[in-house]
């Protein structure tokens, strides 16, 4: 009978150990095996940025992290993918602009909700946008360029790495802000734009400042301001939007770190506190300020309002605009 006692005191007492005990925590194991990291054209500023995160989180994790390129529709091939994975952690995306801000203004059948379908982590890096002007433009400021434009309504085109790119958009804002009338001319990708304006084929561009450094310093092309209240720590020779007398033209080709929607709010934790620690070390700083980027720390609850915020921006640029899928 105490035998039989003391079983059923022991059963009785299991529930009650069981509630007790803490729950498993998902981020102690994660990650176990490989994660893949999708991101946008080889050798793109997308996937230069894409592989030194993935370096620093395969070092930090002793887990590879694989960049999965996905060239193509401005990154929408790849966010869609992304969008319909597995939400454990082990299916990454590198989003920007074009596949979190702008697209769903711009296309009726998208095959995600860039909103909806993802978990913002962190923002991974910043690059400013500069105006950039051929040599033979007769404007060494921005002041004397708007001037110049609005004298030739119409008469002014820029190039942009496509529609609905963040250059495409900088330029709309830009026109919304000072009255300019310049004309979009898209192309292909920011290398297209950027040798279309080298080449005279257009006037002007906005383009990363990643994207004309080596043209501008050899005086092929003139980077007039960039679209910032603020220098920018990589291009400290280009005055800001604000400096020449147009406080709040404000854009940037930013990238961002998301996994799919429903990943558990403690990978996403894990996932942030180590990119954000691998990306303010001094070696990822110097890399990525010689590619003409920075590193921006933040929570993914910061990195999801900054997204909304761009969504809210950009939406409005684009309706104003009139901007549609080309």
């Amino acid at each position: 009978m105490k035998n039989f006692l003391c079983v059923l005191a022991g059963m009785l007492a299991l529930p009650a150990a069981l509630y007790a005990a803490p729950a498993a925590d998902p981020a102690s194991a994660y990650p176990s095996r490989p994660v893949r990291l999708i991101t946008g054209s080889p050798g793109s500023t997308s996937d230069i940025s894409a592989r030194l995160i993935a370096q620093k989180l395969s070092e930090l994790w002793h887990q590879q992290v694989v960049v999965d390129n996905r060239p193509g529709a401005g990154g929408l091939i790849g966010a869609e993918i992304a969008a319909k994975s597995a939400p454990d952690g082990y299916t990454l995306m590198q989003g920007h602009i074009g596949t979190q801000a702008s697209p769903q203004f711009l296309y009726k059948n998208l095959g995600y909700d860039p909103v909806r379908d993802y978990a913002p982590i962190a923002l991974v890096s910043n690059s400013g946008i500069a105006l950039a002007v051929h040599a033979s433009v007769p404007a060494n400021n921005l002041k004397e360029f708007i001037a110049y434009a609005k004298a030739k309504p119409g008469g002014v085109n820029y190039g942009s790495a496509g529609g609905g790119t963040s250059s495409q958009l900088s330029g709309e804002l830009f026109n919304q802000m000072t009255g300019a009338k310049l004309v979009h001319i898209p192309y292909k990708g920011a290398g297209f734009a950027l040798t279309a304006l080298v080449g005279g084929e257009t006037q002007a561009a906005f383009l990363s400042t990643t994207t004309i450094s080596a043209q501008s310093k050899a005086g092929r092309i003139k980077g007039l301001a960039v679209l910032s209240n603020k220098r920018f720590a990589a291009a400290p020779d280009i005055p800001s939007v604000a400096e020449a007398g147009y406080p709040g033209i404000e854009a940037s080709v930013w990238f961002g770190l998301f996994a799919p929607a429903k990943t558990p709010p403690a990978i996403i934790a894990k996932i942030n506190r180590d990119a954000v620690a691998s990306l303010q070390t001094p070696e990822a700083r110097a890399i990525l300020l010689a590619q003409g980027a920075e590193t921006v720390a933040t929570t993914p609850a910061e990195f999801s309002a900054f997204v909304k915020s761009e969504v809210a921006k950009w939406g409005k640029v684009i309706k104003e605009a009139g901007i549609k899928a080309e």
